[in-house]
Parts: C-alpha cells; sequence; structure tokens
C-alpha cells in the first residue's frame, strides 16, 4: 500500500450496493502478476463493507453491504488485505506477496424526514361521538443529531378526509363532523409529518378509523309471552325458558342478562333465574297456586344487553294457572270451570243452560 491509513467521508444516506471508495496498492510486476486481490480482515467493517478489485486500475473498490445511520454510530476502522491473485511458487521463500492498511470511515450526518412511532396506526369511535372529542394520536420525530419539531396534516385527497382533523403539534386526531356507521363504516386516509426546519422533508402514514354501532334497539323475550303453571306445583320448579332478541347487529354477539323487576322481587310467587348463557328460567317460588284464588300471574322480566350504550327493556309474562295430573300434564286451563259449584248435579247444570238460551 502506498499509505497505511486511508480516510474516507460517506453520507449516511447512501444508496445499499454503491461504490462509497477507492483504496490502491502498488505492485511493479506486470501482466497477470500484478493483479491484486482485497480482502477486509474480519473485525468492526465486515458486516457493512465489501470490497472488489477493479480489473482496469487493480484498485479496492469498497461498496456499502448495509445501510449507515449517523445517530447509531458515526465512524468505522477496519483493515484490508492486498495480495497477488497469482503466486509463482518459485518465489514462495521470498514472500509472503500481500500488505494490509487500515481504512477509517467517517460518516456524514444528513439532514432527514421525520420518523412515525408505528407503520401504520389504526383506530375506533363511536357513531355517537360529539364532533370535536379526540380519538388518538400518531407520533413522529426527528432522529437527526439536530433534532427539529415536527408539524402534521391530513393528505386532503377527497371530501371524506374532512371528517377528521389534526392538532398540527400534537398530532392527535379529532372528530370533525358527526359520523354515521351505516353511512360509512371505515375512513383510511393519509397523515403527513414534516420538520419545521425543513418543510420539504415529509413522512407519510396510513390511518384506519374503524365506526364502531351504536347500541338503538332494547332486547326483548323472544318467546310467546304467556306460559302456565300447575295447581301441585313445587317450589324451585322451571315452568318456562326464555330467550332474547336484540334488533341491534353485534360483530362479536350479545350478550344478555335477566332478572325480575324491582316490584315484584319482592312478591312470593315466581323468579327468574339467569342462567348466563343468554337464557333464563322461570321457576316457582313456593308450592302449590289455587286458580280459585288467582287465575292469572303477570310476572315483569328486565333484559339487560352488553353493548354500548346498554340498552334494557321489562318484558310481561303472562302466567295461567292450570289443573294438572300427577305427572305435571295439563288438563284444564278453562276459565269457566272455576266458578262452577262444587257437587252441582247434571240436571241443575241442564237447567242453567236452558235459561241461558231463553235468555238470548
Amino acid at each position: 500500500f502506498v499509505t497505511g491509513i486511508f480516510h474516507l467521508k460517506v453520507p449516511e444516506s447512501s444508496h445499499v450496493g454503491s461504490a462509497i471508495g477507492r483504496i490502491r496498492a502498488v505492485d511493479p510486476d506486470f501482466g497477470k502478476n500484478a493483479e491484486i486481490e482485497y480482502n477486509i480482515v474480519p473485525g468492526d467493517g465486515g458486516n457493512l463493507f465489501d470490497i472488489t478489485t477493479d480489473e482496469n486500475t487493480q484498485e479496492g473498490v469498497i461498496k456499502l453491504k448495509k445501510p449507515l445511520d449517523f445517530e447509531t454510530k458515526k465512524a468505522y476502522t477496519f483493515k484490508v488485505e492486498a495480495s497477488n491473485v497469482h503466486l509463482d511458487h518459485r518465489f514462495h521463500s521470498v514472500g509472503p506477496f500481500k500488505d494490509t492498511a487500515t481504512v477509517k470511515i467517517n460518516v456524514l450526518d444528513m439532514d432527514e424526514p421525520p420518523v412515525f412511532s408505528k407503520p401504520m396506526y389504526t383506530m375506533e369511535v363511536y357513531e355517537d361521538t360529539p364532533v370535536g372529542t379526540i380519538i388518538g394520536a400518531v407520533t413522529a420525530q426527528d432522529l437527526d443529531a439536530g433534532s427539529s419539531s415536527v408539524r402534521y396534516f391530513i393528505d386532503l385527497k377527497n371530501d371524506v378526509d374532512s371528517y377528521f382533523t389534526i392538532d398540527a403539534t400534537e398530532g392527535t386526531i379529532a372528530t370533525n363532523e358527526l359520523l354515521d356507521r351505516e353511512s360509512t363504516a371505515q375512513y383510511n386516509f393519509s397523515i403527513i409529518a414534516s420538520k419545521v426546519s425543513n418543510p420539504l422533508l415529509t413522512s407519510k402514514v396510513n390511518v384506519i378509523i374503524n365506526i364502531l354501532d351504536v347500541n338503538e334497539f332494547p332486547p326483548e323475550i323472544s318467546v310467546p309471552y304467556e306460559t302456565s303453571v300447575c295447581e301441585n306445583a313445587k317450589q324451585g320448579q322451571v315452568i318456562q325458558t326464555v330467550t332474547a332478541a336484540d334488533k341491534d347487529l353485534s360483530p362479536a354477539g350479545q350478550r344478555f342478562s335477566f332478572r325480575l323487576s324491582a316490584e315484584a322481587s319482592n312478591k312470593p310467587n315466581f323468579t327468574v333465574h339467569d342462567y348466563r348463557n343468554n337464557t333464563a328460567g322461570i321457576e316457582t317460588r313456593r308450592n302449590g297456586y289455587s286458580r280459585r284464588q288467582q287465575e292469572l300471574y303477570f310476572l315483569p322480566v328486565v333484559i339487560e344487553d352488553s353493548s354500548y350504550p346498554v340498552q334494557s327493556s321489562t318484558n310481561t309474562m303472562t302466567i295461567r294457572v292450570c289443573r294438572c295430573d300427577s305427572d305435571g300434564t295439563i288438563l284444564s286451563c278453562n276459565v269457566e270451570a272455576i266458578f262452577l259449584p262444587v257437587g252441582l248435579s247434571t240436571g241443575a247444570l241442564i237447567a242453567i243452560l236452558l235459561c241461558i238460551v231463553i235468555l238470548l
């Protein structure tokens, strides 16, 4: 080598694969005996740099294998070995036919655009959110040594982008108009960050905002609102299993809870047992019911869903007292039969019916 140390200055913005400098070793031989091979000695620069030989000038061309970053590392030092490609075995004893030199590379800081903290941002907002509500934020930083402040703005391409605003300094995103999920369920736009010290240096990131549906309809009982109970029913007996239906469509599925209304919870007739699987059982709270004393019971059942905002409704179930056999099979729920005196003869019944016909 003509010198023991080579100094190179390389901008951090240099592209991978580009030639960043040349070094030269001198061989007084001619022809193929003057061909030189260069190799980087394993060490500081082995992973980031490579070296090849220029066949025309026999110079060592140093190339970049990986990106440089001034903020990460400002300088590299490594050794390069130059040797003859073709060796004449007659002169082995005279060797070695190689030499080494040191290469020092200084990385030059370049003005770079801001860098966002994420490759993409995803946010969610309910469709009834008031205008001006902050729903999220993006963050970008200037990673250069002389750190500069950053300004944000929306890359406006169409009228849809006007539904949101961004604080130029803080990067917070807020609603700018009322949102309607039934009209638009998702918004997709870009945020641009620029350096205050050099506004021409900008970065862009994609933002996706999903509009969440607002719970508008209360759940209701999805089975008939009327059921029956046997006069000989036992305490704790399930007389009806109820489920609920909701007009709102929830992607994750609704969860329903069941309970008695406050005014019915203290009455000793029936109760609601929530099975916590979107069903509930109507259960008796005492032994035996009498049609003579009360033929119908009205049970207010409160059903509540799990969406936002929570919706609930009170559904009144009608429970009719019926005469059943010992197995619980209903024999009669006839209202008129309740009020006929016990032991009334067949002749008396016929006479009553004739009187009714005459009156009609």
